[in-house]
């Protein structure tokens, strides 16, 4: 009987851990795109570094054309 329940256990942690790492992959894939690089780039790195991806991504410069760039651009002007 304890080890049903301890598998249980290990299964439901296992299950939030995957929704972290989805997550933290569809995150970066956008940031990777509003940024100007594309969702491919981002939805790479976020399968692979999985929450450290979404860090790295908001530390990436945005390339000057990207809708990141506009978005700034627009709400300064309109302070």
């Amino acid at each position: 009987m304890t080890a049903a329940l301890l598998l249980a256990a290990i299964g439901s942690k296992a299950f939030w851990l995957v929704y972290i790492w989805l997550g933290s992959a569809w995150a970066a894939s956008e940031l990777s795109s509003r940024k100007g690089y594309g969702e491919k780039w981002g939805l790479g790195s976020g399968l692979i570094l999985s929450a450290i991806g979404v860090v790295i991504w908001l530390i990436v410069r945005p390339k000057p054309d990207s809708p990141w760039v506009q978005k700034r651009r627009r709400d300064a002007a309109n302070s």
